[in-house]
């Protein structure tokens, strides 16, 4: 296919989740979820460059190793999108990588949304942002959302979205206390403590409707209240030092602080940049973090930045 564009940048955010309630697993393994997302101003920029044949280059502004073989979100992206659309040609790929690796943001799945937008438009397939949407959902289910961004409700396995309305600014301190987890294995644990409570999941998992009331009234206490993530035991107790950190975190002054989706990284919902610098300077000070990120939440999500 042909198209007059040579290079395209697009850039994706990442994402937190406000709350994150888990169901039973369906026939293909997979948990029913009900999640809100809040899409964060750190951002994964692709710029996608014609090319022979397809590449990837990854810089990041935050620690940790990403993979640059198939397994990378990036590419998977890339050849689905070339595969679903009978598509021979290729491109260069750049990742700037703003999101904390492994941290349960989602920086890897905001690579692969960035990519199909860039790819889509750079290969003038005009394939439109539900398509798009939609062949996202196929990599992982916070691609759609990193896409659409802002806030949303997340249902099934988080990809059926319904945009959120919002009111208000929402500051966090983005606290990375090193190491990582990985989202099948913190599942697995999810499990095995379920198992051992003698709990039974909900068939449909519901969200707390305060949390919607908090977001579209600008109630930073009230959405502090409703925080919540099923997860959180099983990261609690695969990872140490978390409970530390969410702990520590409320006693130095964050209205509230979760683990952000599987985790590792916390997110505490602070009243403004100030409070952030407070408390991100007391965590490091009492060594429990490898670094701090100040963010605002509900951001855009993937965007053109520019095309030539």
């Amino acid at each position: 296919m042909s198209g007059a564009l040579e290079r395209v940048v697009v850039r994706a955010p990442g994402k937190i989740n406000l709350s994150l309630h888990v169901g039973g697993v369906d026939g293909r393994g997979y948990h029913a979820l009900a999640t809100v997302f809040q899409a964060v101003d750190l951002y994964e920029t692709v710029t996608a460059t014609r090319a022979d044949e397809m590449s990837l280059e990854i810089t990041s502004e935050v620690p940790g190793e990403v993979p640059l073989d198939g397994t990378n979100l990036a590419l998977r992206a890339a050849e689905l999108l070339r595969t679903e659309c009978g598509v021979r040609d290729a491109a260069a790929l750049h990742v700037r990588k703003q999101v904390p690796v492994a941290g349960g943001m989602a920086g890897g799945s905001a690579d692969a949304a960035a990519v199909l937008v860039a790819l889509d438009r750079l290969w003038g397939l005009g394939l439109g942002a539900e398509a798009l949407r939609t062949l996202g959902a196929r990599l992982g289910a916070d691609v759609p959302f990193s896409m659409l961004g802002h806030t949303a409700l997340g249902r099934g396995n988080g990809a059926d979205l319904t945009t959120v309305l919002t009111h208000g600014e929402w500051t966090w301190l983005l606290a990375v206390p090193g190491g990582h987890l990985s989202t099948p294995e913190v599942f697995r644990r999810f499990d095995e403590l379920v198992l051992a409570g003698g709990r039974v999941p909900p068939e449909r998992p519901e969200i707390d409707e305060r949390q919607l009331q908090a977001l579209s009234g600008g109630n930073l206490e009230l959405l502090a209240d409703t925080l919540h993530n099923d997860l959180q035991a099983a990261a609690f107790a695969l990872h140490p030092r978390l409970e530390e950190v969410v702990e520590a975190a409320e006693r130095l002054g964050a209205i509230g602080a979760i683990v952000s989706g599987s985790g590792p990284t916390v997110a505490a919902l602070v009243e403004d940049e100030a409070a952030a610098r407070t408390i991100a300077a007391g965590l490091t000070e009492d060594g429990l973090v490898e670094s701090c990120l100040i963010a605002r939440g509900s951001a855009p999500g993937a965007s053109v930045l520019e095309e030539s």
